[in-house]
Parts: structure tokens; C-alpha cells; sequence
């Protein structure tokens, strides 16, 4: 099992992958030990004092201004978890929960939160014991921090809460606790505020939400160049020569080429070369690799947003290198809610022109003298009718889900946080449409492999006829009605490879 090293200079997307899907061990520099420490003792030296610092000797958002005896200032970090572990709703996902603590361990392990070194090594004990703490959907605004589903972890920390156990299974934390041999922290002056006043849930769904696509557009890619071969579309407005030296979108030159070169070597393509009587394809066909392209691009830039954030340390009061402990309002997500609400439209979009060139396969006016819903006798079999509905409300959800999140804000702690980003909210709807685009591009794959299984003899391009086979390893050719859900299944696990 592969080992991640967090020191004080952070972590990367492939790190934070590892760890939060492949249960990659998690270890602590030396270096970074040493940087917490230092941040501590200057945490420990203004506990001691009467300056009022927030959360150190005040109360908590609209409560700041509250000053705290120093003998409560340890009770006040316990109740701070305790009130904001207010989670309410359905659990979210291992992986999504295993990224936020992932990434609010980066953030500690920066020296700048001021929380002791035996914070982060607990946190990281139980990521490797793979104990997952109960994370509700609902609790999130997207500002001052993930408060809810950090609070749900911290409370793990602390010996309390709920989680599941190595086996997938919810046991007492106590218990689970002491099995891995991790004794519970009893949290002091900071470090409760340290542990939940970051942008870590929805900058991890960002991460994992970009690492889907990235491959999930690869694929769509291959699959758009099987449908334009399996309609008899042509390969021409492929070409380089009509898309960066035209129109210089990187993402756009990207597509075109992914598709033109899968159809390279196509006997399917080749056979209607000369002498076809059409003289442009459908938009769906034609401009594939423009609408492939923007979501590529799209991506790129949530990638250089998501980068900078896993660049950045997230928290308030922050630790400055001078010693000074100030508040700040990094904690605000609206920089991570814009790009998860654009890569919802973009991939709600991606989705929407599969769907399209799904409905024409199976068109008998549109494609091209291939049997209706591509049955195997139609009438008596309705071959991808029905398959074509669910991609259909799939696209339906996913445009309801597009709607972006980051332009709501409810005010919130006696209007002292009185604009937030909504930006977990606006994770969380991406995290369904990138599943809903898995299943559409799965459907336009199955319904693609018949088209080009009725085209025989003819032979499609080694690129698409390898992504055919591969298919057929686990969904069954052409032929009589049969039981669909399971094949779309197979064929959608085929893309979450």
C-alpha cells in the first residue's frame, strides 16, 4: 500500500486521490512537526494572557466579542465541536469524508492553525486505521469552513460522535478507537477552530469531481468518434487545420484530435468517403469536439482554482509567520463554488450531446438504414427505446442540478456571517451530475457498439473497435430483448475504470 508524506509545504491532487479512494497510508514530516510546534507555543503564550484573540479568549461568530475566563477556554473548544456537529440528513460518501480530513490535516500540518502536533498524528492514525467518521449531507454554507462535517470529524477525534469501522460497519468510536490502539484528544486553546474552519469538504469533492471528468472525457472522446462512425458521420471536420489554427481553444484542438485519430484506419468511415449525399452531419456530430473542448477547458481552470486551494492554509485565526494570530476571511468557498457550479453546467452540457446522439442511433429516419431502436426485430423487440429514456432523464436531472448553488446565500449567526458561498451544496449537486454523465456516456457507448455491429463486414478503427471489445468482455452483442439494467451497469463500471 502505497505511503503519502504531508509536510508543511502541502500535498497534491494525486496524494489526496490516494488517500481518500485507495486508502493510501498517511505519514507526518519531521519538518512539519517541528512547524506546529513552533505555532503552538505562540498559541499557548497569548492563552495565557487577557488580549482578547478570537477563539482563543472569545466566543465564536456572533459571539465573538464574549470574553472567556482562561479556566473555560478548554470547554469552550469542547462545545465548539460538540454545538457544530449538527449534521442533519443522508451520510455522505467514505471518500468524500476521507478527502476532507485529508485535507484539513494538510492545512494543520502547515504550522499556521496553532493546534498541537498530537492533533494531526490523531487525525492521521485514524485515517490509517480507516476509520471514517459520519458526515451528514446537510450542515455546510460554504463559509467559515466546512463547520458541520469538519465538527462530525473532529468529534472522533475527541473519543465521541459516530463512525464506521474498518469493516464498513458503525461501532462506538471508543471501541473503535482503542482497537486501532488511538487514544482520544482532549482538545485545548485553538484547536477546536483549527479543525473545522476550512474549505476542505468542497475542495475535495472539486479534487475528485476534476480526476472524474478528466478520465470520464477521455472516454467520451472515443465514444463520440464510435457514434460519428456508427451513423456514417464523417471524420473531415476533424481536422487539425479547421480548429486551433481557426479557433485556438486549447481544449477544442485537444477533442478534435482525440476524435479524429480514433477514427483513423475506420473501413466503416472509409466506405462512404466518396459519393455521400449528405453535406454536413447534425450539430451533435459535427460539433462534438467544441462542446468536448469547452468542458476540457472548463476543467483546466477548475484545476488551476483547486490548485491554488490546495496551496492555501484555511483558517481563522490564522498563525502569520511573525508570531501574530489575526483573523482573516480565507475561509469564504466562493472561490471553490464558482468552478464546482461551472463544471456542473459544463458536464451537464458533455451529457446532454451524448443523449442527442443517442436518440439519433436510434431514429430510423436518422440513422442511416439501421433498424429502428436498433432491435433485433423491431416491433416484437424495442432494442434501446427505453435505454434512450433513462439517458434522457438523467439529462433532465443533471440540468436541474446545474442551476448554480454559489449565487444563493442565507445569512447565518445573527447576521455576523451575513454572505456565504453554498459552495458544499454546489459539490454535492456536481458530485450526482458526474455520476449522471457516467450513465449517459454508457448508454450512448452500448447503443454506439450496436451501430457499429450492424455495419459488418465493414471493420471499425483499431481505437473504437478496441473500446467495442473491451464492451463486449462484459455486455453481450446485438440480438433478441434482454434484461438492459444490468448491461448499462456493466458498461458504466467499464468507464469508472
Amino acid at each position: 500500500m502505497n505511503t503519502v508524506t504531508i509536510n508543511s509545504s502541502g500535498i497534491t491532487f494525486a496524494d489526496v486521490i490516494a488517500i481518500a479512494r485507495d486508502n493510501a497510508k498517511v505519514e507526518i514530516s519531521a519538518e512539519a512537526l517541528a512547524r506546529m510546534q513552533v505555532s503552538r507555543d505562540q498559541v499557548e503564550a497569548l492563552a495565557q494572557g487577557e488580549l482578547a484573540v478570537y477563539g482563543i479568549s472569545t466566543g465564536f461568530g456572533a459571539l465573538a466579542n464574549r470574553h472567556i475566563d482562561p479556566a473555560d477556554r478548554v470547554q469552550l473548544q469542547k462545545s465548539l465541536i460538540r454545538s457544530h456537529a449538527a449534521g442533519m440528513g443522508p451520510f455522505v460518501e467514505k471518500e468524500v469524508v476521507r478527502a476532507l480530513m485529508t485535507l484539513r490535516l494538510k492545512t494543520l500540518c502547515s504550522g499556521r492553525t496553532g493546534a498541537r502536533p498530537v492533533v494531526a498524528e490523531t487525525m492521521a492514525a485514524i485515517l490509517n486505521a480507516n476509520i471514517t467518521p459520519l458526515v451528514h449531507e446537510f450542515g455546510s454554507l460554504g463559509c467559515s469552513g466546512d463547520l458541520a462535517p469538519l465538527a462530525h470529524c473532529a468529534m472522533v477525534l475527541m473519543g465521541e460522535g459516530r463512525a464506521l469501522g474498518p469493516d464498513g460497519i458503525e461501532a462506538p468510536v471508543s471501541e473503535l478507537l482503542s482497537k486501532a490502539g488511538i487514544t482520544p484528544v482532549e482538545l485545548k486553546e485553538k484547536e477546536g477552530l483549527a479543525l473545522i474552519n476550512g474549505t476542505d469538504g468542497m475542495l475535495g469533492m472539486l479534487i475528485l469531481a476534476i480526476t472524474d471528468l478528466e478520465k470520464l472525457l477521455d472516454y467520451s472522446d472515443v465514444i463520440a468518434a464510435m457514434s460519428i462512425e456508427g451513423l456514417m458521420g464523417t471524420d473531415q471536420v476533424l481536422r487539425a487545420e479547421l480548429h486551433e489554427p481557426l479557433r485556438p481553444h486549447p481544449g477544442q484542438a485537444q477533442s478534435a484530435k482525440n476524435m479524429f485519430e480514433a477514427l483513423i484506419g475506420s473501413e466503416i468511415v472509409a466506405s462512404h468517403r466518396h459519393g455521400d449525399n449528405r453535406v454536413q452531419d447534425a450539430y451533435s456530430l459535427r460539433c462534438a469536439p467544441q462542446v468536448s473542448g469547452a468542458v476540457r477547458d472548463t476543467v483546466d481552470y477548475a484545476k488551476q482554482v483547486a490548485t491554488r486551494e490546495l496551496a492555501a492554509t484555511i483558517d481563522n485565526p490564522v498563525v502569520l509567520e511573525s508570531g501574530e494570530v489575526t483573523s482573516n476571511g480565507n475561509f469564504h468557498g466562493a472561490p471553490v463554488g464558482y468552478v464546482l457550479d461551472f463544471l456542473a453546467i459544463a458536464a451537464t452540457d458533455l451529457g446532454s450531446i451524448s443523449e442527442r446522439r443517442t436518440d439519433r442511433m436510434l431514429d430510423k429516419n436518422r440513422n442511416q438504414d439501421l433498424p429502428p431502436f436498433l432491435a433485433g426485430d423491431a416491433g416484437v423487440d424495442s432494442g434501446l427505446m427505453i435505454a434512450q429514456y433513462t439517458a434522457a432523464g438523467l439529462v433532465s436531472d443533471s440540468k436541474r442540478l446545474a442551476v448554480p448553488a454559489s449565487v444563493d446565500s442565507i445569512p447565518s449567526s445573527a447576521m455576523q456571517e451575513d454572505h456565504v458561498s453554498m459552495g458544499w451544496h454546489a459539490g454535492r449537486k456536481l458530485r450526482k451530475v458526474v455520476d449522471n454523465l457516467r450513465n449517459i456516456l454508457a448508454i450512448e457507448l452500448v447503443g454506439a457498439a450496436r451501430c457499429i455491429e450492424l455495419r459488418a463486414p465493414l471493420k471499425p478503427a483499431p481505437v473504437t473497435g478496441k473500446l467495442y471489445q473491451e464492451l463486449r468482455n462484459v455486455v453481450p452483442g446485438f440480438g433478441p430483448d434482454r434484461f438492459m439494467a444490468p448491461e448499462l451497469e456493466a458498461a458504466a463500471n467499464l468507464l469508472r475504470r
